[in-house]
């Protein structure tokens, strides 16, 4: 069940999006058989379930960080996960860094715009964000790599709603691009679209697209 429903989204995707799929609140039985399938990337929002997970999986699975990271969990993730999506503050970049320096590695990281409607997401607004770029502190931090953006559209049934908030992150991707990476190939990542949303935001021009509910079912919290 969870192989078929991964293929068929797979077979949705276009060429340039890849598929995140949020594992998180399921047991090591599903991601194994999503990993049968040939799906390597797994998102995972709690540090301590992302960390016991990592250890009994395969070792070549990518491990995404989509949830929000507090400063105080970061030195847990930072030896072995693949990319962190919700960087929303200078302050959890620099201590991403700082770990990194130690761990001996450098970690790929995500800057989260707050997009939506909702008060209860997180991250930089479009403001903030360009404040911190023009700083340019970012830049000396030698073990963090900025790879991109991600956004979390407003959680309502007004498609026209949604679709504005990821073209509006996809702009702001643009403007990021041209002003403070373009010497950075690096910065080429746009993580945005769910599972019910995921359509308007491969069309608003996403890379990743994170999706649980549509392969592993309701989660078992």
């Amino acid at each position: 069940m969870i192989a078929d429903n991964l293929l068929q989204i797979l077979k949705e995707l276009p060429q340039g999006v890849r598929l995140v799929a949020v594992s998180k609140f399921h047991p090591n039985e599903a991601i194994e058989e999503a990993y049968r399938a040939g799906q390597r990337i797994f998102g995972e929002s709690k540090v301590q379930e992302m960390g016991t997970k990592h250890d009994s999986l395969p070792k070549d699975i990518e491990w995404h960080f989509i949830g929000h990271l507090q400063t105080n969990k970061v030195k847990y993730i930072v030896p072995y996960v693949s990319l962190i999506h919700g960087i929303d503050s200078y302050r959890l970049l620099e201590e991403v860094n700082k770990h990194a320096v130690k761990a001996g590695r450098t970690v790929n990281c995500l800057l989260q715009l707050h997009i939506a409607q909702e008060e209860t997401k997180f991250g930089f607004s479009f403001q903030e964000c360009r404040d911190m770029l023009d700083e340019g502190q970012w830049k000396s931090l030698d073990h963090v790599r900025v790879c991109g953006l991600m956004g979390m559209a407003s959680n309502t049934d007004r498609t026209e709603q949604v679709r504005k908030e990821f073209r509006s992150l996809a702009d702001f991707f643009h403007e990021a691009k041209d002003k403070w990476f373009a010497d950075m190939p690096c910065f080429k990542e746009l993580s945005m679209g769910m599972t019910h949303d995921y359509h308007e935001a491969i069309a608003a021009g996403s890379t990743l697209v994170r999706i649980g509910t549509r392969i592993f079912g309701e989660r078992q919290y």
